[in-house]
């Protein structure tokens, strides 16, 4: 498989896609449900944010988080919401969004480039500790 996400693509994505995230019960009326379906999407979207700002992109402000540990977190995200309507039952209610969140957030970290699981993994900084 090849990569076509370039990383200021990414950097991008992640600002956007973060906000979407967080506000995903309001747009899509699920915050009246309670529970799994504001936690997850808060959390996630948040903590979205937070590595998108301390990633070493160019987005990134402090530059402290490897890029391909951002992009497993995407890719293990991109999976709890694909299955978190189904797993804590508000799926009767809303589920499209969250699959298709999940979806972009999985997609995004596997066809990135530097994917952890397209590419070696950087263990050592550039100062190669």
């Amino acid at each position: 498989m090849k990569t076509f996400i370039p990383l200021w693509a990414h950097a991008i994505l992640d600002v956007i896609g973060g906000v979407l995230i967080t506000a995903l019960p309001w747009i899509t009326g699920a915050y009246k449900y309670g529970g799994a379906a504001i936690f997850l999407p808060v959390v996630f979207g948040s903590m979205q944010l937070v590595m998108a700002f301390f990633s070493k992109h160019q987005v990134g402000i402090v530059k402290v988080f490897p890029m391909q540990l951002h992009l497993f977190l995407d890719m293990v995200v991109g999976v709890i919401l694909i299955m978190a309507p189904f797993i804590y039952h508000f799926y009767v209610m809303t589920w499209w969004p969250y699959v298709s969140m999940g979806l972009v957030s999985l997609s995004a970290g596997l066809f990135t480039a530097h994917s952890p699981f397209l590419h070696p993994i950087d263990v050592f900084d550039e100062r190669g500790r």
